[in-house]
């Protein structure tokens, strides 16, 4: 006769955690969703100094490295690569693992990806502040630093397609599909558009220049956008929100018409950002017709993405994290109609150079790839650290809805502010001459910065109670083994 000794649900995770551990490189995943919240703490506190700066523009008065000038590229470099970038990193690592069922190809690459990258982004954060800059917008790193990034790019590259190529399953998971784009093209985007001869320690001199730089910055501003902060990010979506909400995909096959739909249009968008200017009218064109093609397959995706929920949609009353994901998708939706709109030449001439463009900009960063990664993170961090769920599950509710009360305040103020500009800019008396000068202008925009400062520090609030509840949640003993689980025969 024999007797089984059951394990309690503590031992029984502390062992599946232990197993998972041994099977997959979850320490490289843990280093890169710390890393996540550290630089999102960062980069928009900077966020929120500069947009203070723009309200109160006396605060740096005297003080260089302190100026908008100069933080203003920290500002985007640390939100957009080192808290943007650094999740894409954790999530990508994760997803390939788990969906090919096997360990990263190689742990010592993987590790050298993390490190290589921190010191990318903390050498960019000593130069940007001391003025040392290639001047090209999203691209102003030094050459120096830009070969560390495409070294250290090309290591990721090859860890990440490694473990495709060694996968145990043969389908290749649509996320996949995403993450392997969004890698590929940014290397290309960036060793294109940061091609340059070095004439100094730092300095460099730019291989494109007039209107071919300006076609060749915005072909890269804009497909970083498309890439970089849309691609990667929508790898996130389609693992995180079937797992969170325990439900397949609404369509797989929609997927894969949103990948490729997706990543061959967003390629010829970029011109839409120099309309108006000297670049060739039929360039300009093109932009325009190719951002409003672009609107279908983000709508797909978006529309794929909330539709998932179905049959679950009660889940959102009381998880968070769900909230955190579906609302992320809403913004991305929202965004992306409001983009190609605003690609529309005769609307173009309204929005362009105002502070409408800052609020579509913010809607997406702070909606869509903000919420996108806060959900990844929270659902990351306990499983990196052997727990059920995260240490208060309440923060995160007070996270989502000081975060979502921020948004909608930073938006809003910059929408109306923006068409505001737009309206007093071309305002004309009837001798043909202005009606306002651009100091009037200022002056009625001075609310609104007011209240994008408002929002702004309500949306950092929240990154503050995120970085309390990872760190309670790290510090949490791993669950004891207080019964090793065995059989006995007797």
């Amino acid at each position: 006769m024999s007797a089984v000794l059951t394990p309690s649900k503590a031992d029984a995770a502390h062992y599946a955690s232990r197993a998972i551990a041994e099977e997959y490189n979850y320490d490289v995943v843990r280093l890169f969703a710390i890393a996540t919240v550290v630089w999102g703490l960062v980069g928009m506190s900077v966020g929120v100094w500069i947009a203070a700066q723009l309200a109160f523009p006396t605060l740096a008065e005297g003080i260089p490295w302190l100026s908008y000038g100069r933080l203003r590229p920290l500002h985007t470099n640390a939100v957009i690569f080192a808290f943007g970038g650094s999740a894409l990193l954790a999530t990508s690592y994760y997803i390939v693992q788990r969906t090919c069922h096997t360990r990263l190809f190689s742990d010592g690459l993987a590790l050298f990806t993390f490190w290589g990258y921190q010191a990318v982004i903390v050498l960019a954060a000593i130069t940007l502040p001391l003025g040392i800059t290639s001047t090209h917008e999203y691209a102003e790193l030094a050459w120096p630093i830009d070969l560390l990034l495409a070294v250290v790019w090309i290591a990721y590259a090859i860890v990440f397609f490694g473990t495709l190529m060694r996968r145990r399953v043969e389908h290749i998971y649509v996320a996949n599909w995403f993450y392997g784009a969004f890698i590929l093209t940014v290397a290309l985007l960036h060793i294109v558009r940061s091609a340059a001869i070095p004439v100094g320690m730092w300095d460099s001199v730019g291989v494109f220049a007039g209107v071919q730089d300006a076609m060749v910055q915005w072909w890269y501003g804009h497909n970083a956008v498309g890439f970089f902060l849309t691609a990667g990010f929508l790898g996130m979506m389609y693992y995180f929100i079937p797992k969170q909400a325990e439900r397949p995909v609404y369509s797989y096959r929609l997927s894969i018409v949103h990948f490729w739909a997706l990543i061959f249009t967003y390629m010829w968008a970029g011109p839409h950002h120099l309309h108006y200017t000297a670049l060739p009218d039929w360039t300009q064109s093109i932009g325009m017709v190719f951002s409003l093609i672009l609107l279908a397959p983000s709508w797909g995706g978006m529309i794929n993405g909330i539709m998932t929920l179905s049959g679950a949609w009660h889940k959102l009353r009381n998880d968070p994290i769900l909230k955190f994901l579906i609302v992320s998708v809403s913004f991305y939706g929202m965004s992306t109609f409001e983009g190609p709109m605003m690609g529309i030449k005769t609307v173009n001439a309204l929005s362009h150079y105002t502070d409408w463009t800052i609020g579509h900009v913010h809607s997406g960063a702070l909606g869509w790839v903000g919420f996108i990664t806060m959900g990844a993170i929270y659902y990351l961090i306990p499983r990196m650290a052997g727990k059920t769920q995260m240490h208060s599950v309440k923060a995160i509710e007070l996270h989502f809805w000081i975060a979502t009360i921020g948004i909608v305040l930073y938006i809003a103020a910059m929408w109306i502010s923006g068409v505001m500009q737009g309206l007093m800019w071309r305002a004309i008396n009837e001798d043909g001459s202005l009606t306002y000068s651009f100091v009037e202008s200022v002056k009625a925009s001075f609310p609104y910065y007011v209240i994008r400062l408002g929002g702004g520090l309500l949306y950092l609030s929240g990154m503050l109670i995120m970085a309390w509840n990872v760190a309670m949640t790290l510090r949490q003993p791993q669950p004891v083994n207080a019964r090793i689980p065995a059989v006995a025969h007797g």
